[in-house]
């Protein structure tokens, strides 16, 4: 028996709400997977949880952050990570959002301390100035040489400090010029008579005569940063050798010139923090040498790095600066 016309158009709409559901699921399905897309693709941890405090959704950045959910507070430090939590309610749905600020806190403290650090600088390097004028006039007049000359160490050293710390609250501006690699050499030395060190270390300096455009009185910086760092590290080595060796070699192809500064010191403690801006694993470091270093040869459009070859760091220049 054949289907009424009645019953044909009620199978034929029942099948068309069938295939309808169908594609409705899968309409559903796709937009689901589309919003599980877009929650794991947020920067920030996601958390939402139903009116008993059960998760029903989260995205892979709350992995080990669960701890967020019980705070009370709106920043909250996890593993030297810093979060800054929101709250809100959806119906009967609670969302939880953790944004990490560790960098814009960090930043922050940066650009805090570097203003604390100039105005220090600033008031120091006046009274520095006054004391190194007084100490040349003493000179002409005692023989004491050693202790004149240990007293013109540490106010090297005070002088470098201010320099360094001005450069990195200002801001470096290139002053470049073409100059022979060996004309740094005598500058290298003459710094390295005024630093105070007590192993017997051995400067070895390969600085052909090439010439190369920089900014001479920044790169000169940035190598003494090199060699005294270098300096240091034999000096705390553990090794009991009252000996050590520092090599500053250059070489340059078509495109780049290179500069390697190996020394024979004990392996760097924390590569991770090696070029941030107050942080130093040495006894010694105020934690702005291989920081200001990076600064300076990324101003010239050139890479600071550390070797796989031997301990130390590769510094390559392009040859044409823009």
């Amino acid at each position: 028996m054949q289907p009424s016309n009645e019953n044909q158009e009620l199978l034929t709409n029942l099948e068309h709400l069938i295939n309808r559901t169908y594609q409705v699921e899968n309409e559903f399905k796709e937009l689901k997977s589309i919003l599980n897309g877009v929650i794991e693709f947020l920067p920030q941890a996601l958390w939402v949880l139903d009116e008993e405090n059960s998760i029903i959704v989260q995205n892979s950045k709350t992995k080990n952050l669960s701890q967020i959910l019980n705070s009370s507070n709106d920043e909250i430090e996890i593993d030297k990570r810093v979060f800054l939590i929101q709250k809100s309610n959806f119906k009967n749905k609670k969302i939880v959002v953790a944004t990490d600020i560790t960098i814009k806190r960090r930043n922050e403290r940066l650009i805090s301390m570097g203003q604390m650090a100039a105005h220090l600088a600033h008031e120091i390097r006046n009274p520095i100035g006054s004391v190194s004028i007084l100490l040349s006039i003493l000179s002409k007049k005692c023989s004491a040489s050693n202790i004149i000359k240990e007293i013109k160490k540490a106010i090297f050293r005070v002088e470098r400090i201010i320099k360094s710390t001005l450069l990195f609250s200002k801001g470096l501006t290139l002053n470049k010029k073409t100059f022979y690699v060996s004309d740094m050499e005598s500058e290298l030395k003459n710094a390295i008579e005024y630093y105070t060190y007590s192993k017997e270390v051995d400067i070895i300096m390969f600085l052909p005569n090439i010439e190369i455009n920089a900014d001479f009185d920044l790169l000169i910086l940035t190598l003494q940063n090199m060699i005294f760092n270098a300096i240091d590290s034999i000096e705390e080595s553990e090794s009991e050798s009252e000996n050590g060796i520092i090599e500053l070699l250059y070489k340059k192809d078509d495109e780049f010139h290179y500069f390697y500064i190996y020394d024979s010191g004990d392996d760097f403690e924390d590569r991770n923090i090696l070029f941030e801006t107050f942080k130093s694993t040495k006894t010694k470091g105020n934690g702005l040498g291989l920081s200001l270093s990076k600064q300076i040869i990324q101003a010239h459009k050139g890479e600071i790095s550390l070797s796989d070859k031997k301990k130390g760091f590769i510094i390559k220049l392009p040859i044409k600066i823009i």
